[in-house]
């Protein structure tokens, strides 16, 4: 069941998607077939001692209700069919989901809507690439289960000559609510200290439209976590080119209401019984992103 104003902004995310794919298909592109995500479904076997620990109020119904933002490919985005969500976020969880005997509804919601929304208890759960730190955690517990860090986008070729370290006077595209929204208004912040021309920030709701405002020509460049703005890359076959190294990385964490510790705590017992068992690496592999594999999981590693 998806949230109205959230599924119309999904919508509009997977249209501004499925224009770079059409406009690549004019110039004689191609799909590839070995794309991210294509083979078997990951699945791990439920683990009876860590589903007894689940909240009773969350184990009644064997569904756990996940709040998300289906515009952030690889990581959490719509199928095909405009209304499954998939990515190696996804995949991954439904197996630790399965781990605990249960199974993983989604919904889509504006990002900057979705911690609200666990807070409020409309979500049991929070899973869209949030990286942990240590605003978020006033409001959430947060269980790690993978690392990424910031990486920026531009046009091939770099017509738009994007240095990252001085993108003043540029027209950046990025999305609402992010740890990258910070790092764009702390650097714009920079330039006009310094006497040079602020950077025009443009923020979307939808990852995929800011990733189509960089193709379009819109916006000069975008940064995004490393292994989205690398899928962009990958899916423009050649018309996007990624800009700089990979810098501040930090894990990404499940988002769990702050009186629900027990819980977290059980959460990241799941995650590690992925890692023992092997699905996770298997889920990370299938979608080409097990650079940002983690070891071990930890409850609030920013705290």
């Amino acid at each position: 069941m998806f949230n109205t104003n959230g599924a119309r902004r999904a919508a509009l995310g997977a249209a501004s998607a499925a224009l770079i794919a059409l406009s690549l298909t004019a110039c004689g592109e191609k799909e590839n077939s070995g794309s991210p995500g294509a083979g078997p479904t990951v699945t791990a076997a439920a683990d009876s001692a860590l589903a007894g620990k689940v909240p009773d109020a969350i184990k009644a119904d064997g569904v756990i209700k996940v709040g998300t933002d289906s515009t952030y490919a690889p990581a959490e985005f719509l199928d095909a069919d405009g209304k499954t969500v998939v990515g190696f976020d996804v995949e991954l969880f439904n197996a630790v989901a399965q781990k605990l005997g249960l199974k993983a509804e989604y919904e889509s919601s504006p990002f900057d809507a979705v911690l609200p929304g666990v807070d409020s208890g409309k979500y049991e759960i929070g899973v869209s690439s949030f990286t942990i730190n240590a605003e978020r955690l006033k409001s959430v517990n947060m269980v790690s289960y993978f690392s990424a860090g910031t990486q920026w986008a531009t046009k091939a070729g770099n017509a738009a000559k994007i240095d990252i370290e001085n993108a003043c006077g540029k027209k950046i595209a990025v999305q609402t609510g992010t740890v990258q929204f910070d790092d764009i208004t702390a650097r714009s912040k920079k330039c006009t200290t310094g006497g040079k021309p602020a950077i025009t920030i443009d923020q979307y709701q939808a990852q995929s439209d800011a990733t189509a405002a960089v193709f379009s020509g819109k916006n000069d460049a975008m940064l995004a976590d490393s292994p989205v703005g690398a899928y962009a890359v990958k899916q423009s076959n050649g018309a996007l080119e990624l800009v700089g190294d990979i810098y501040e990385s930090a894990p990404y964490g499940y988002a769990v209401k702050k009186d629900q510790t027990a819980f977290a705590e059980v959460l990241k017992e799941a995650v590690q019984a992925v890692i023992a068992d092997g699905s996770y690496q298997t889920a990370l592999k299938k979608w080409g992103v097990e650079g940002g594999a983690i070891t071990s999981s930890a409850l609030n590693p920013a705290s």
